[in-house]
């Protein structure tokens, strides 16, 4: 159809000029495999032509918009399916999965899943006595994608996906790759869930997340194991033989103590459905679904509402560098490993039994990237740290010289996984650039937290695995051979600026017969816990992010054991408790003292006073503030010998008041210190031109401000 039209008017050549950008913009979303969020709604089918008599100029344009985006009877239009293919349809769980929907009247489940190597596929469940034959998916692409709707299906009931393969003709009953909801283990059938019914209340926390550049905010993570922080084997509102607390008891809890204590963020170790309790998460089955352990999808929703509006960030575990083997799961999903690399040289990891994603494949890159998204989008995350960054870079990472094939290159980088850690944080940052995004990396690969566009792999963060080995070795010497190391803990300001780095105590340094923190500190017990201390405190002085495992502060002498609660009961002992009040006034001088978060990523925020006496295993130096204003001297006495008159360099004249002691009588120490602070005087030392005289205690670490016109 076409007519004619006069074009004398600016309204009608704006409504032309509208037309075309829009078809424009359509266009290049297809051209560019962008978010199908980009996209209208489809147009009629029609071709205008247009002429305009502007200005006597006769100019004819023909616009012609046919449909490129019309959905099928299975609520999948052929754009998702073109991104799909092409791994750019990022909220993919909008679409595949079981989505409760209605056609035709009737109320049901759209089932969707990917499986090219499928013969056929039935949608089994309660519903239908568990019988193949009787719901059949039909293949509604040539790349392998099934669909069907089941009507009557309500929220609760439970399915699997029985895959008859091309490959041996078998029937596998698999799990739903993008379900919301799994069953409890030992049962695995996933579960029908409406996702988007939970009410948040959050709204406030993610305005205000907006306006904080993470750079120069203070960050200081608690991160827990949510199965044994801790447990109620008489829980009357959650009861379970496992003594677990359901996520809104946990909720409740955990922000208490958390806010009491000054942390900032906590970390969750993987709440992703897994079926191995001692696996702490870490081998995940379910990408889109929280754990049925502690409840169902909308508690933990609470969960993370609540952590809000108390003030309090949630970032969590997740895992995209590899898989279990469970027959139910990814694993040889049709038949063939569609999920992870045919190959056991590049497919397999035998550290952890596991299988390793296929980073090369567009659909699989889909799925995790979209599982990303989801974590962020629909719980509302405010970041992801992701697991076993090296595993994922490295094609040899622990395996022997026969056991790996090396890539297009003859290198040993795992090209695909380069380009998907780039393609998901440049995505995750495009859409959310109010998330963080936190690599767990302990190889020296350059760049891990520098821009995609500047040759780095996109990360906010990367966890600073050097800084913790060597402090850990440093530490736990006897203080008499430290002077023999002061190098260790040194070392560690050469590239503390080379990245964005996170300080991490984690629950990896805390098992497997490495000994709590506690014990690894040398002495007797009172010198077990002065080294606690003076460590924590040289942490909180040291430039980068901060993260303890939930452990530390508790002073737990037992190595961490995922089985049993929290050894919270500790804390009736004095040492203990005098260490949890350390640690709560160590995150309070932290989180109210700029000096110590501003300036964490570049050198202007730190300077050393003095590394060089290591006969006296002494170390001196001072952090400053963004504006200059703020000045913060820190000195430690890395041995249990009390030095008197010990001189420092300042950078500044006037009163240096000592605003934390970490031997302080109410900390479990000795109760040495310096009377409140020290007036510089105008005596050049260590090239600085005044300097003060103060006592080292033993053990300790001293903190002081400038006070210019005491």
């Amino acid at each position: 159809m076409s007519s004619d039209k006069d074009l004398n008017s600016s309204a009608e050549l704006a409504k032309i000029k509208s037309v075309i950008e829009e078809a424009a913009k359509r266009h290049k979303a297809i051209e560019e495999n962008l978010d199908p969020s980009l996209k209208t709604e489809p147009f009629q089918k029609k071709t205008e032509e247009v002429t305009s008599k502007e200005e006597d100029v006769p100019i004819t344009i023909y616009i012609t918009d046919e449909i490129l985006d019309e959905s099928n009877d299975f609520g999948i239009t052929d754009f998702d399916l073109h991104l799909f293919q092409n791994g750019t349809f990022y909220k993919v769980f909008e679409k595949f999965g079981a989505q409760l929907c209605t056609k035709g009247g009737t109320s049901g489940v759209q089932f969707t899943t990917w499986a090219p190597n499928a013969n056929g596929i039935s949608v089994i469940g309660e519903f239908n006595g568990w019988q193949e034959g009787l719901n059949e998916m039909e293949k509604i692409h040539d790349g392998g994608v099934w669909s069907c709707f089941v009507p009557d299906l309500k929220e609760g009931d439970t399915y699997k996906f029985s895959i008859n393969s091309n490959v041996d003709g078998q029937n596998k009953r698999k799990i739903d790759p993008y379900a919301f909801r799994s069953e409890h283990r030992p049962k695995n059938a996933s579960v029908v869930h409406d996702i988007n019914k939970y009410k948040w209340n959050d709204s406030e926390w993610l305005e205000k997340r907006k306006s904080h550049t993470f750079k120069n905010s203070p960050i200081n993570i608690y991160e827990l194991h949510l199965g044994s922080w801790k447990r109620n084997y008489d829980n009357k509102d959650f009861p379970n033989e496992w003594g677990y607390l359901n996520y809104g008891q946990l909720a409740h809890e955990i922000v208490d103590y958390v806010k009491k204590m000054g942390y900032t963020h906590i970390e969750l170790m993987p709440v992703m459905e897994h079926p191995l309790d001692i696996s702490w998460g870490y081998q995940v089955t379910h990408y889109f679904a929280p754990s049925s352990r502690f409840g169902l999808p909308d508690d933990f929703m609470y969960f993370v509402d609540y952590c809000h509006q108390n003030g309090i960030g949630v970032i969590l575990d997740w895992v995209p560098a590899h898989f279990p083997a469970d027959e139910h799961g990814l694993a040889f999903f049709d038949g063939k490993q569609i999920y992870g690399y045919e190959s056991w040289k590049k497919g397999f990891h035998k550290d952890w039994n596991t299988y390793i994603f296929d980073y090369g494949r567009p659909q699989v890159q889909n799925f995790l990237i979209a599982s990303a998204f989801f974590w962020l989008e629909k719980y509302h995350a405010d970041g992801l740290r992701v697991d076993a960054v090296a595993s994922m870079l490295y094609l040899d990472y622990s395996r022997e010289n026969w056991e790996w094939e090396p890539n297009i290159h003859g290198g040993r980088e795992n090209l695909e996984a380069i380009e998907f850690l780039k393609h998901l944080n440049d995505i995750i940052h495009k859409y959310h650039p109010d998330t963080l995004m936190i690599a767990e990396e302990s190889t020296a690969w350059p760049g891990v937290s520098h821009p995609v566009n500047e040759g780095g792999l996109g990360f906010d963060m990367k966890w600073n695995m050097g800084w913790m080995n060597d402090m850990m070795f440093y530490f736990s010497k006897d203080p008499v051979h430290r002077k023999y190391h002061q190098g260790k803990i040194t070392f560690s300001l050469w590239y503390a600026f080379s990245e964005n780095f996170v300080l991490p105590v984690s629950h990896d340094e805390v098992v497997h017969g490495k000994k709590s923190l506690l014990e690894k500190m040398p002495g007797d017990n009172w010198q077990k816990f002065a080294n606690l201390r003076l460590f924590l405190g040289f942490m909180f002085g040291h430039p980068g992010k901060k993260l303890n495992f939930m452990t530390t502060d508790i002073a737990q002498y037992n190595e961490w054991n995922s089985e049993t609660p929290l050894e919270l009961n500790l804390l009736e002992l004095d040492m203990n408790k005098m260490l949890n009040l350390y640690v709560k006034d160590l995150n309070n001088l932290y989180i109210s003292h700029p000096a110590l978060y501003e300036i964490d990523f570049e050198n202007e925020g730190f300077h050393w006073v003095d590394f060089s006496d290591a006969a006296s295993s002494v170390l001196s130096f001072y952090r400053i503030s963004k504006d200059k204003k703020q000045v913060l001297l820190f000195t430690l006495n890395m041995t249990p010998a009390v030095r008197y008159d010990y001189t420092v360099g300042v950078p500044e004249a006037g009163f240096w008041k000592e605003i934390f002691n970490s031997d302080a009588e109410i900390y479990g120490g000795s109760g040495i210190g310096n009377m409140g602070g020290m007036q510089s005087k105008p005596v050049a030392h260590k090239n600085r031109e005044h300097s003060i005289k103060v006592t080292l205690p033993p053990l300790a670490v001293n903190v002081y401000g400038l006070e210019k016109n005491h």
